[in-house]
């Protein structure tokens, strides 16, 4: 899950009365819940599950029995093209001299193992842009190159763990005008771009490991990575920012050792990525059907607990919560886990291809980069069978949070409907309705296709600034009381939007838009 941007609307009169959920929901889902039991299985028995992993695919055949085991129907998967898996056995970073100390360090997605310890003198190479490399041409061979630029720290102003306040939320009050720049580059690509260049490059020139800083402190490594289509050429490791630092220092003084021993390890043995997709059938097949979902992909160097752990516990929670209730609905309720979510929203929008809406070729010819960069600027859109079936959809992508309203993604024909369904949840905490978009999860293709598909506003917790994509991606930093929440408010939700005589209002099927700013230049860094 990446940057989220929100606004908050507030109601001018008390919400619409709406049928209450039944006791049935609210009891099986805090009373009897076993979404802490489903949690920790995800997190301490499989782990990490990146995708096309051994332990994506040990979830993918978990998940799949466990919604059986509860009832749901037409449990399935369906594959899309991705890449190679990547998994990492163990990793052993030290700096040899001037002295011995063991670091924190995780290994980069998708590159290669050492093949045992591996010992070099290290060189502070900082490269930002392909330009960058003309400099250290020459300079590199048999080096462990450090390429980041060392930071000054990043002590924190206020405290890591929170919950919003009305002063929170009140700061957001504001709706997103649309922002359309076709003058822009694809910012995103550029920087995958970048990087595998600078692992042709650093290949090229004789280094035997690439090693980067931690983007946050505090010990905090992560290891995202994205090449992921044919695997990088260098081993690559994440250096806690602290570890990075003091080696950059003592570097400027005199020569520095390292010892890097990585190992991990490609999985070839099947190039698709697979969403996970199950059923509670709904009375009437006409009616279409309503859907929840979360991406049960992560990274490596934690369990993916939070990200996006919470939001599939949550969905497989609702969906249990559901089948045992035996409540009955007009719709069909559909439950989806998504794959590569991490790598671009690609189970998502493959999905979206398959069922809901397809657009041209990409701009820029195949590969990732143009694939998710360009899928919203491309027109026009085509609508394909599943685009007038969707009544709504649930997302669940920002932790373990408890649930505090929706983002209607600018949907203000929503809003209405939006405020009156949530009106029976103000005593569990879910109040506000939250017109904004927020980003980067895999809601937001469906929205911007003008579908009713929603992320739920939750409280922040240490979701941002410390557990998102970090190596304290674990059980221990999910909240059960806010997940129990989360689950049984869900299921009624869907419930709801199930039974209802007509489905949630829509955003108009997007065309091509008009330029923000009709004289911008084109910014010559970007790429083309």
């Amino acid at each position: 899950m990446r940057l989220i941007v929100a606004a908050i609307l507030f109601a001018s009169a008390a919400p619409a009365l709406a049928a209450p959920p039944p006791n049935a929901i609210i009891d099986e889902g805090l009373n009897r819940s076993q979404v802490m039991q489903t949690a920790q299985y995800l997190s301490d028995v499989i782990g990490p599950r990146i995708t096309n992993s051994p332990g994506m695919r040990a979830a993918e055949a978990w998940t799949m029995a466990k919604f059986r085991e509860w009832g749901l129907q037409n449990v399935h998967r369906e594959g899309f093209q991705f890449g190679r898996g990547w998994s990492v056995e163990s990793v052993s970073v030290r700096m040899l001299t001037p002295r011995a100390i063991q670091l924190h360090a995780q290994p980069i997605a998708w590159t290669p193992s050492t093949g045992g310890a591996l010992t070099a003198e290290v060189i502070v190479a900082p490269i930002k842009r392909e330009r960058d490399f003309d400099q250290w041409r020459g300079k590199l061979n048999g080096k462990i190159v450090l390429v980041s630029l060392p930071t000054d720290g990043s002590e924190p102003s206020r405290a890591p763990f929170q919950r919003l306040t009305g002063e929170d939320i009140g700061r957001a009050d504001a709706y997103p005008l649309p922002d359309w720049r076709p003058e822009r580059g694809l910012t995103f690509t550029k920087g995958l771009l970048l990087r595998a260049k600078l692992d042709a490059f650093l290949k090229s020139e004789g280094a035997v490991a690439m090693v980067r800083q931690s983007y946050r402190d505090g010990g905090l490594v992560h290891g995202e990575g994205y090449q992921f289509e044919t695997g990088a050429a260098l081993p690559g490791i994440e250096l806690a920012a602290e570890d990075y630092r003091r080696i950059a220092r003592l570097a400027k003084l005199g020569p520095v050792k390292m010892e890097i021993d990585s190992r991990t390890r490609f999985h070839d043995d099947d190039p698709k990525a697979y969403n996970i997709i199950a059923e509670i059938p709904g009375s009437d097949p006409k009616a279409g059907f309503v859907m929840a979902g979360g991406h049960l992909d992560s990274w490596a160097a934690g369990d993916g607990a939070a990200d996006d752990g919470a939001g599939v516990f949550s969905v497989m929670e609702a969906a249990r919560i559901l089948a045992k209730s035996g409540v009955k609905s007009k719709r069909t309720i559909r439950f989806a886990l998504w794959a590569g979510e991490e790598q671009g929203l690609m189970g998502s929008t493959a999905y979206i291809e398959s069922h809901i809406a397809k657009r041209p070729a990409p701009l820029q010819g195949a590969g990732l980069a143009e694939y998710y960069n360009d899928w919203d600027r491309r027109f026009p859109v085509i609508k394909l069978a599943e685009y007038d079936q969707l009544a709504v959809y649930f997302n669940i992508d920002n932790g373990s949070g408890k649930l505090r309203g929706i983002y209607a993604e600018g949907n203000l024909a929503a809003v209405p409907l939006l405020r009156e369904m949530i009106g029976p949840f103000g005593s569990m905490g879910v109040t506000q309705v939250v017109t904004g978009k927020t980003g980067g999860t895999d809601h937001e293709n469906m929205a911007g296709l003008g579908l009713p598909a929603f992320q739920f506003l939750q409280d922040p917790l240490d979701y941002m600034s410390r557990v998102h994509h970090s190596n304290v991606d674990t059980y221990d930093h999910l909240t059960a009381d806010d997940l129990r929440q989360a689950s049984t408010v869900l299921a009624s939700l869907l419930l709801d939007a199930a039974n209802r005589d007509k489905p949630l209002p829509r955003a108009v099927l997007p065309t091509g838009p008009s330029a923000r700013d009709p004289f911008a230049y084109k910014d010559p860094d970007d790429v083309d």
